[in-house]
């Protein structure tokens, strides 16, 4: 037929077909529209007469032939793509998206086009229902039902309000933001125009230094412009969502737990934090609980057997006497009253039983533990005698079992459960597997297959869920109309057990959490920190916000604020403007996939386009009833699916080849490059438009376990440096992604510029803290005699700095000590990790060179704050030892030079030895990790410590090699020619 010349038809994109007599058939024989008969019929189904290009009605005698026909022969679109003998190629084009063969399609024709003809139909009919006037509306329906339905005061008002910080706070820290920037300004023209020539090399680095540390403060300061606070009321969700009487309609909740070795992340918490979940109080029926094996261990799989038998007796339990937290471990744990606020009199005698339920549990697990310490030499076996599919962890199918749900066992009293399911997906040798950002895109795909809840919540396995209403927090912003529109994720703050009071290696993160996280909500939104997040399906699958900013034929918008092109001097475009607009559309066209939520903006000729074959395969991958998922943009599986299609259907998208040649990792689900994907992933959804929340609520909503001794802790920052590195070095860099469209706002680039070369700031703080032992040890000094003005300036920079913290501390309610945690271990982590990892990064890049990080341990010894104590010897404590000791002997050095000199030594002394000090308190951490010990430093370790600097004190003095000989012959001439 293409050889014959016959037209394509412009709404499918296939051949019109032949009429009765055997010529191509014609609609409108006015202009020629090319259109097909199903297409034709569909038309007219709707009630549209007239040509889609000229308006001309079409021939009545061509009306009434499709009228008589329609009843007997289904003229509907949904119709004709089952009947595919009438429609030959047509059908099978349209009914054949994936090369897959699937039971779905084998007798419906293809769901992912009749589901979007309905959504059309559905959307069209809200559009002419809608502009009924209120009397008509009023008029159909009876004044009892009127009073009926008439919703609540709670319903109608919204969900959250934005909490601004007072004026009274937040105006007086700008304001000394500004002054700090303008002596800052006065600061380096004083330090550059006044050189210190005999220490010319020291003067140098030292400005370079600074200005680098000035450079830092104001990409890290400038986001806190201005912080805001959130306020949700679950009592309105619960009034508009859960009426009574009737079904729930809160959206479901996809939870993705993902964990790797068993044996350095214990089973026992993997379960505690399944067993939370499961617990929440949200409707059973919305929640389902994929854990992610990614080490295909049988441990992991018999711990969560065990954990499912539990969970029939747990999770009633927990729902009758409404206990929190609903993780076991930390809530028989507690040290506090068990029964305050309990007024039913059987809770003593339940909570009693069940602690001797979680008891033997404890003991079931640790049993299986103690039996996988050593694998059998044929390999594990499982009950019924079949070897276990993974104990090549490196070449294994997937496997898939659903434990617990709707056809799984009740709990004790019979009620339903959520649903639990175990994932491990394919490996072999010679694919890929992007770590945990495969394995979250492995559950992303699994859950749409099974469950496709339009939200998905990702947890470590050591994070629990503290806080049982933490879900419904997340939902008063994705489920209110107004505010969860545009929200690609809503995230926690991460909070921690198991860390002393003092948190000497600043494990908490309070500034981040609490200072930084709050500063990105009033602009566009927090970064994504890996856990804790409640992501928006649609957002994850690289679809835009529904009011993304579009291209206009006379304008473009500025490519770093965002704003109209009046902010930024405009240049003269090298093409017509209405050929820009064309190329813009045609990438748009290009890009299908990520333009489905403006089908409605399109003609029938590119909307056919937008839903091609191709399209989707090359970005979801080969799978017909995963693609369906992705265009219900409410989720939900359909009823008529067969569920062991779908389990074989969630065993192909796990597959380890599913991703080639798609858009996995690089524009949909979690993005690969790097080892901290977390921040990718958020920066790639910030840059199509889409902004973040950050919820607060009182009581935290997670909690987890922190690496807490000195060496997991370095550790774990290293991994974290590496990852913005990598990010620096890549394509996704924000110094220059993301700058044409243009959404993503300048403020907010900023900040991801300041988590990608924090890093750098390594290089100047080594060199800076290297500085004064260096001035002590040559008495040279960095800062030339200080004038009236200089004081001044040095004396307003402190100031300004005092001023800055204050009022930080002020608006933020962080306490002094956890501002004094974080700079200290701001220092201690950059002359460590942020060292390594700058160098680890280029060599990744550059020399191809990969470095495999072990998973930092989970559990803690039974002592409590037991890690704490454990020096872990690794070469990342060579940098900050070396600088302790430097600086240390050059202090001992500098008051033994002082001696040797005289008064008139000890006025320059002051300003080295100030220097040295700031080096060595912010080291002091490293000191009291390196000691072993809490709060008391050994005894023998202080007259050691003594007697050495007694000894090298007077060394000092009598070799002094710092000092010119002087001759001893010119010194008796000069006495002599002295008239004494």
């Amino acid at each position: 037929m293409m050889e014959s010349g016959a037209p394509t038809c412009h709404t499918c994109g296939e051949q019109v077909g032949l009429n009765a007599n055997g010529e191509p058939f014609v609609a409108c024989h006015e202009c020629n529209f090319p259109i097909c008969k199903p297409c034709f019929e569909y038309e007219l189904k709707e009630g549209k007469k007239n040509c889609l290009r000229c308006g001309v009605p079409y021939d009545e005698n061509l009306l009434d032939e499709v009228e008589t026909k329609a009843p007997g022969n289904r003229s509907t679109m949904a119709g004709h793509l089952n009947n595919s003998q009438d429609l030959g190629i047509h059908a099978r084009h349209v009914s054949s998206v994936s090369t897959v063969d699937s039971e779905l399609n084998d007798d419906s024709g293809n769901p992912i086009w009749k589901n979007r003809v309905e959504s059309w139909k559905e959307k069209k009919n809200k559009k002419k229902s809608t502009t009924k006037t209120k009397a008509e509306k009023e008029a159909e329906v009876p004044p009892e039902q009127q009073m009926e339905e008439k919703p609540t005061p709670d319903a109608e008002e919204p969900l959250s309000t934005v909490v601004p910080v007072p004026k009274s706070r937040i105006r007086p820290y700008r304001i000394v933001i500004v002054m700090r920037l303008i002596i800052l300004a006065f600061f380096f023209h004083y330090r550059v125009t006044n050189p210190v020539d005999s220490a010319f090399g020291l003067w140098l680095t030292s400005v370079i230094c600074e200005i680098w540390f000035a450079f830092s403060w104001v990409l890290d300061q400038f986001p806190k412009w201005s912080p805001v606070s959130r306020e949700t009321y679950i009592d309105r969700l619960a009034a508009r969502y859960e009426r009574e009487g009737e079904p729930s309609e809160l959206a479901g909740v996809d939870f993705f737990v993902s964990t790797v070795d068993p044996l350095k992340e214990p089973p026992l918490i993997t379960a505690n934090t399944v067993l939370s979940i499961l617990a929440l109080d949200y409707p059973v029926d919305k929640v389902s609980c994929y854990v992610s094996d990614d080490g295909a261990a049988m441990l992991t799989f018999e711990s969560l057997v065990e954990t499912a038998d539990f969970a029939r007796k747990w999770v009633p339990f927990c729902k009758k006497f409404s206990i929190e937290p609903r993780a076991p471990e930390f809530y028989f744990s507690q040290k506090i009253d068990y029964l305050k606020d309990k007024i039913q009199p059987s809770f003593v005698k339940e909570r009693r039983a069940m602690k001797r339920d979680y008891e033997e549990f404890k003991v079931r697990i640790n049993a299986l533990v103690a039996r996988a310490q050593k694998t059998p030499e044929e390999g594990w076996t499982m009950q019924d005698g079949t070897p276990w599919p993974g104990n090549n962890t490196r070449d294994h199918p997937g496997m898939i079992q659903v434990f617990l749900g709707r056809s799984g066992a009740c709990d004790a009293e019979g009620n339903e459960l959520p649903r639990l399911v175990y994932v491990s997906r394919e490996k072999r040798p010679g694919y890929p597997h992007h770590k945990k950002a495969g394995a979250e895109n492995a559950l992303v795909r699994v859950s749409a297959v099974l469950t496709n809840a339009p939200y998905i919540l990702n947890l470590d396995c050591d994070h629990y869920v503290n806080n049982s209403k933490a879900v419904r927090e997340a939902m008063c912003f994705m489920m209110d109309p107004q505010v969860g529109r545009d929200v690609c994720y809503v995230q926690f703050p991460q909070r921690f057990d198991g860390i002393d009071r003092s948190d000497r290696y600043a494990n908490r993160n309070i500034v981040f959490f609490d200072v930084n996280m709050k500063g990105l909500d009033g602009i566009q939104g927090p970064v994504y920190v890996g856990t804790g997040c409640v992501f928006n399906r649609q957002a994850l699958y690289g679809y835009g916000p529904p009011s993304m900013p579009k291209l206009t034929k006379s304008s473009s918008s500025c490519s770093w604020c965002g704003c109209c092109s009046c902010c930024c001097p405009t240049k003269k475009p090298s093409k017509d403007p209405e050929e820009l607009y064309r190329d813009a559309k045609r990438e748009e066209l290009d890009a299908a996939i990520f333009n489905l939520k403006e089908i409605e903006n399109y003609d029938d000729y590119e909307r056919s386009m937008l839903i091609s074959q191709m399209s989707f395969e090359k970005t979801f991958g080969i799978s017909s009833v995963f693609i369906e998922s992705t265009l219900m943009e409410n989720g939900g599986v359909p009823e008529s699916v067969n569920p062991s299609t779908l389990i074989k259907e969630a065993i192909h998208v796990i597959g380890c080849s599913y991703e080639e040649k798609t858009e996995w990792g690089k524009e949909i689900g979690w993005i690969y490059g790097s080892v901290t994907e977390d921040i990718l992933t958020g920066f790639k959804m910030h840059c199509r438009g889409w902004r973040s929340l950050y919820c607060m609520p009182l009581r935290p909503a997670f909690k987890g376990s922190a690496p807490i001794n000195l060496s997991d802790r370095l550790h774990q920052v290293l991994r974290w440096a590496l990852g913005s590195v990598e990010i620096f070095l890549s394509r996704h860099c924000p110094l220059w992604y993301g700058f044409g469209g243009g959404r993503l706002k300048w403020l907010q680039r900023l900040a991801y510029v300041n988590t990608i070369v924090y890093p750098f700031t390594s290089l100047p703080l080594v060199a800076y803290c290297a500085l004064p032992a260096i001035c002590l040890l040559t008495g040279k000094f960095i800062i030339p005699t200080l004038s009236n003005l200089a004081s001044v300036l040095f004396l307003g920079l402190f100031l300004s700095i005092i001023l800055t913290s204050v009022l930080e501390l002020r608006w933020s309610g962080v306490s002094i000590e956890d501002l004094w945690r974080n700079e200290q271990f701001w220092v201690i982590g950059g002359v460590s990790a942020h060292l390594f990892a700058v160098f680890q990064g280029f060599l990744k890049m550059l020399a191809g060179i990969d470095t495999n990080f072990t998973v930092t341990a989970k559990a803690t010894d039974d002592t409590e704050f037991g890690e704490l104590y454990i020096i872990k010897w690794t070469t990342l404590l060579i940098p900050p030892t070396t600088l302790l000791i430097v600086n240390l002997v050059g202090v001992v050095a500098g008051f033994s030079d002082a001696l040797n000199k005289g008064y008139e030594a000890w006025g320059p002394l002051f300003g080295k030895v100030f220097f040295a000090f700031w080096v060595i308190l912010h080291l002091y951490p490293f000191l009291k990790g390196l000691m072993g010990r809490q709060n008391r430093t050994p005894t023998i370790v202080v007259l050691w410590s003594v007697l050495l600097a007694s000894v090298f004190s007077l060394v000092w003095v009598r070799v002094n090699p710092f000092v010119n000989k002087t001759d001893g012959t010119n010194v008796v001439q000069s006495c002599i020619s002295i008239d004494c």
